[in-house]
């Protein structure tokens, strides 16, 4: 079992705690050797089966970037209409132009034939090729983090427009658009709970023990 000292915890929490989803960047270009590792701690990330699910498509053609800011400002103005009042305002608001700020675009993907037909925990549940994806994208976020690099996270896009673009092979999924770049913009709280469209839920009332909805009046 691995040991840290308690600066290096320190370290790990640090990351956890202080990573955030951002949405403007500078143009400053990042090392090759920084991008390389970021990419590194991804593909490290745990897979169930061993399958390695990812693939990493980076972007740096100006062109491709504005392409695909306009497939997630369609997306965005779409859903707009599912919000009244303030929070669609405070919605249309959210800056998808960090696709084309940053100087470095990765579309993070996901191949649901890794492995073949017969992958040890997706056989039972197959979403777990996805499950995994996710986990390559927190690493990335979390070695963002700690090499000073801002990263955001594009969520509305219709996955056939990125394809497109992208060239992407119609079995492939295209689980994410990551933009990442230096900021001068680096916020003490995540985006949306500062613009009040929520609020971080206390982790208390989230835990149960041993059925749903069971409480423990033990403290933990």
């Amino acid at each position: 079992m691995n040991t840290f000292t308690d600066k290096e915890k320190e370290a790990v929490y640090k990351a956890i705690y202080t990573r955030r989803d951002v949405r403007s960047f500078t143009s400053t270009p990042i090392p090759a050797d920084v991008i390389v590792r970021i990419l590194d701690a991804a593909h490290h990330a745990p897979s169930v089966g061993f399958m390695q699910p990812w693939n990493f498509i980076l972007v740096t053609s100006a062109d491709v970037k504005e392409r695909l800011a306009w497939a997630a400002e369609k997306e965005r103005k779409a859903l707009a209409i599912h919000f009244e009042g303030e929070r669609e305002t405070k919605f249309l608001g959210l800056k998808v132009e960090g696709l084309k700020e940053a100087p470095l675009t990765i579309c993070v993907t996901c191949d649901p034939t890794k492995g073949g037909s017969h992958v040890l925990g997706r056989n039972s549940i197959p979403e777990t090729d996805m499950m995994s994806t996710a986990c390559a994208i927190q690493n990335m976020w979390l070695a963002s983090c700690a090499e000073g690099i801002a990263m955001g996270w594009v969520s509305f896009y219709k996955k056939n427009d990125v394809r497109d673009i992208l060239d992407i092979p119609p079995h492939i999924d295209p689980t994410a658009l990551i933009s990442i770049g230096y900021t001068e913009d680096y916020p003490d709280k995540p985006i949306l709970e500062t613009a009040d469209w929520e609020k971080r839920q206390a982790l208390e009332p989230l835990i149960f023990h041993n059925k749903w909805g069971t409480k423990n009046n033990e403290t933990l």
